[in-house]
């Protein structure tokens, strides 16, 4: 009963450990997810999930006129260029009638050459072609929402008055300067993307507080880019910017606009705008998931591989944890494709957390079951047996089994009798030794002890461990009993002036035995029983009042692997319970002592 609630209670605290993990982990994720700990690897994860989605359609009505290396080779003007160069190209642009012109170009100073050049620029602004559809980008505004245009300020009532957009073209950074997203209003001005759409469509962004995934197609170059030189020189038609939306802005490697992005690592600040241009078109197809359901996803990660440890070994719920993190990953994967980013990291955090919880909370506790079980059960069976329980489904019950195997029973001659004479501590203390000299033979050959019955002992051999030999270890133990145990006890018995000893009477049978543990939650004990456990029983009883202290089933005989010239054949029998008689057989013990004759005088034949 002790080692049961031993085992209860290494089951409760198994439990109450997996639920602290469970809380521990739990908390630390939700922890790291309100305090943003980890933000710069979880934004890593989208950067991730666009990699794998890999580069989208581009959209065909959106161009970048990429002022590149080869356009400051061909124009061989200092950068920047002169306004009249980019009036020039505005208006070849404009003949073609674009949706939108949107300059990622400030045109917040006046120009070097004079106002002559500024004058160009803003006859070019006010063409015909592009009267309305121009839009141009600001870095700063004043307290107003107000800007500055070649050196004058101005408020963004006159600026459209005067058929041009504002648009302010910063970013809210993310950790690197990474550039992920974008917002609708910036110090009172709208963003340029925002500006840009509104203007190429005629139609109002509807306003939005904080910020906006950007959804990058790709990396640079997949929306479609020309040379700033080409339209310059008019190797570009204008009709091939009809009805696009035309950016144009600096894109060459000295330029210093170039940006860190989910998508590339050195993207072209007007392919970045051209990107967010695009999202803001298509309505900001990519969002995030509230926030509660991150908490959600956290809180069932951390408890999954706990409850999952309740029933399953350590090893197999860490393969849970695996398969929860591969799904988790395909889901969070799918879910973006389809325009749903869900934290990954966090709950990710929470199921890592959680999973290696869980092992060591299950290598510790099986590392105390195998204490606690080893120490119940190693007093009345071979280590070996032990094992076997260790390995069972549960750890603690093993399963119906059957084995061929041999059964003995053994009883002590005379002992109630005997103890009648004690004192209670007597007879503990002669027991203790009777039973400690023949427990040990058995377990020493491989035995397993079933139980004790007073002075009776039942054990088997080759059950639950299959062995070829378990006949030759059961008679080899019936001659250490008797020839060494035996002799031994009586001399201990002789020395406390206790009387001159005993005989006792053993049984062996073999055959099928069936065998495993049987009880309930509360008491469990190993059992074997069947026919040959009941037949072996019979043949003890028949020991007593015959001069044999030892009598074994011919089935037993037939099943030793190593010849015993010493048996005898006793006798046929009838043993109740079977319809055929059985053969007995005996050790050639000599003469028989004067008590056994005395014994088998008085036993009705």
């Amino acid at each position: 009963m002790k080692g049961t609630r031993l085992l209860g209670s290494n089951r409760n605290l198994k439990v109450l450990l997996l639920a602290l993990v469970a809380i521990v982990a739990t908390g630390m994720a939700l922890g790291g997810y309100a305090a943003r700990a980890l933000r710069t690897l979880d934004l890593n994860t989208v950067d991730a999930r666009f990699s794998v989605r890999g580069n989208e359609k581009p959209p065909s009505n959106i161009v970048v006129v990429g002022i590149d290396d080869a356009s400051i080779a061909t124009i061989n003007k200092q950068w920047p260029f002169p306004r009249a160069i980019e009036a020039k190209v505005l208006d070849r642009i404009g003949a073609g009638r674009p949706a939108a012109v949107a300059f990622d170009i400030a045109f917040a100073d006046p120009s070097s050459l004079g106002q002559k050049d500024d004058v160009a620029l803003l006859n070019a602004l006010g063409g015909n072609n592009v009267n309305g559809r121009v839009v141009l980008s600001f870095q700063e505004t004043d307290s107003n929402g107000d800007v500055r245009l070649i050196g004058q300020a101005q408020t963004q009532k006159a600026l459209r008055q005067a058929g041009v957009e504002p648009g302010i073209t910063l970013f809210p950074f993310d950790p690197g300067n990474y550039i992920r997203r974008t917002s609708y209003s910036i110090d009172k001005l709208v963003t340029f993307p925002v500006a840009t759409a509104e203007t190429a469509t005629g139609k109002r962004v509807r306003p939005f507080a904080g910020t906006k995934w950007i959804d990058y197609v790709g990396g640079t170059g997949t929306i479609r880019t020309v040379s700033f030189a080409d339209v310059y020189t008019g190797n570009i038609a204008p009709s091939f910017f009809a009805h696009k939306i035309v950016v144009i802005g600096p894109t060459g490697s000295d330029l210093q606009d170039l940006h860190p992005t989910p998508t590339d690592a050195e993207m072209p600040g007007a392919e970045v705008q051209a990107n967010a241009i695009n999202t803001v078109l298509r309505g900001f197809p990519l969002s995030a998931t509230p926030g509660w359901v991150n908490v959600v996803l956290i809180v069932l990660f951390g408890v999954a591989v706990p409850l999952a440890a309740l029933r399953v070994r350590p090893i197999v719920s860490i393969g849970i944890a695996v398969a929860i993190g591969i799904v988790f990953a395909i889901v969070a994967q799918l879910l973006f494709n389809g325009g749903t980013i869900v934290s990954f990291v966090y709950p990710l955090l929470a199921l890592i957390l959680s999973g290696i919880g869980s092992l060591a909370v299950g290598l510790v506790t099986e590392a105390f079951e195998r204490i606690r079980t080893v120490d119940l059960f190693a007093r009345f069976v071979p280590e070996n047996v032990v094992d076997e329980v260790l390995k069972s489904a549960d750890g603690l019950r093993l399963g119906g089994i059957q084995r061929e195997g041999t059964v003995m029973f053994t009883d002590l001659r005379g002992f109630t009798s005997f103890s009648e004479k004690l004192t209670p501590a007597q007879v503990i203390d002669v027991l203790n030794h009777y039973l400690s000299e023949m427990s040990d033979a058995i377990l020493d050959n491989g035995g397993t002890l079933v139980a004790y019955m007073g002075d009776g002992i039942f054990a088997v051999f080759g059950a639950p461990l299959a062995m070829n030999d378990h006949a030759d270890r059961a008679l080899r133990t019936a001659r250490e009993m008797l020839e060494v145990r035996l002799p031994r006890f009586n001399e201990w018995i002789s020395s406390q002036g206790l009387g001159d000893g005993f005989r006792m009477g053993i049984g062996l049978n073999s055959g099928n035995v069936m065998s495993g543990h049987v009880g309930s939650e509360r008491r469990v004990e190993y059992a074997a029983v069947g026919d040959t456990t009941n037949t072996a029983s019979r043949i003890e009883s028949m020991t007593k009042g015959t001069p044999h202290q030892l009598l074994l089933s011919d089935s037993t005989k037939q099943a030793l692997l190593a010849p015993a010239d010493d048996l005898v054949f006793v006798d046929e029998v009838e043993i109740r319970g079977r319809v055929a008689r059985m053969k007995l057989w005996g050790l050639d013990e000599g003469p028989a002592p004067a008590a056994a004759q005395a014994e088998a005088a008085q036993t009705p034949a």
